[in-house]
């Protein structure tokens, strides 16, 4: 019989323990359904966005994906409530440059700091903006018009957006302050609630994405104006951007991405970033969001992403506050 030393006996637990053994140190991830949270109600860009990746993303993941809207405060609630989950990988939010810039310049407090509170995962899509009015007893064809129509009648027209400090809520503001015009904000809880308006001419205008407001547009139900960026849509060839427009140095966009509360292992993060990289590679998912006039922002790792989203705080914290939006 082989003898056993003391020395082997104290070493026998130490080979069973945790420790020693890597693969009972932490179950792999995910290992249960992942919740995403999306801070918008139904209908919306982030509601559509979120939906299409889903799928993809489960299978990528081996685990179901269960979406979650939770609407409020221009994306701040549904946003916050992530923030403030554990950081388990149990939750993620797809959240938007308006709760996580834009809102900081707004008269009411955030209850987060997307730079602190927040991991930046993988942004989704970029997405551009552009002004729609309503077809519905509302006469302007250009933009000129359009402004002409506005200055004649301070205050009298209205315009919707999905909530405060949403971008289509500053993306309109921004366009009544370089215009020199007057028009009165009608916060919604979704963009559905902001398009069921406008074709019905509740509102006059609003501010979103070319591809949604496109639909509408084909209908006869609106119009696009112009769009918010430097080149024009190739979704809406024929509509001028701001500068054609005759509109001086407005722009405006937007995009979607990623967050998982602070704390969440950098292995749950770089998993979720590599399966949002594999979802938007996807070529027929690829080729929808090329559709809809939203590219796919590809390339991103989380620490690249974080660093995009310090940035944009840094340029639109300060741009909204200067446009001198009281509290609503």
């Amino acid at each position: 019989m082989a003898k056993i030393s003391r020395r082997s006996l104290l070493a026998a637990p130490l080979a069973l323990s945790p420790l020693a053994c890597p693969a009972y140190a932490q179950a792999p991830w995910p290992s249960r359904p992942i919740r995403i949270i999306i801070p918008f109600g139904t209908g919306g860009g982030t509601d559509i966005t979120t939906r299409l990746l889903a799928p993809k993303m489960a299978e990528i993941l081996g685990q179901p994906v269960v979406l979650e809207n939770r609407p409020g405060a221009g994306g701040v609630v549904g946003t916050d409530y992530v923030a403030k989950q554990p950081a388990n990988g149990d939750v993620f939010v797809l959240s938007t440059l308006s709760p996580i810039a834009l809102a900081r310049g707004l008269p009411a407090p955030v209850p987060f700091d997307a730079r602190t509170d927040l991991v930046a995962v993988a942004p989704t899509v970029f997405v551009p903006i552009a002004l729609a009015v309503t077809t519905r007893n509302f006469a302007p064809t250009t933009a000129a018009e359009f402004i002409a129509t506005l200055k004649a009648a301070p205050g009298r027209y209205q315009y919707g957006s999905s909530g405060i400090g949403t971008s289509g809520h500053i993306a309109s503001a921004s366009f009544c302050v370089r215009t020199g015009t007057d028009a009165v904000h009608v916060p919604y809880r979704g963009g559905g609630q902001v398009f069921t308006a406008l074709t019905a001419g509740e509102i006059q205008f609003c501010s979103d994405i070319p591809s949604i407001l496109k639909g509408f547009q084909d209908g006869g139900t609106a119009r696009v104006l112009f769009v918010a960026t430097d080149q024009r849509s190739s979704l809406l060839p024929n509509v001028p951007t701001a500068a054609e427009a005759g509109i001086a140095g407005y722009k405006s966009h937007s995009w979607y991405g990623f967050f998982a509360p602070r704390g969440t292992p950098a292995a749950i993060v770089n998993r979720m970033a590599a399966a949002t990289e594999q979802a938007l590679s996807d070529s027929t998912i690829n080729q929808r969001f090329e559709e809809m006039g939203t590219p796919a922002m590809r390339g991103y790792t989380p620490e690249r992403f974080a660093a995009y989203v310090r940035d944009e705080i840094a340029f639109w914290e300060p741009e909204v506050r200067g446009l001198g939006i009281q509290a609503e």
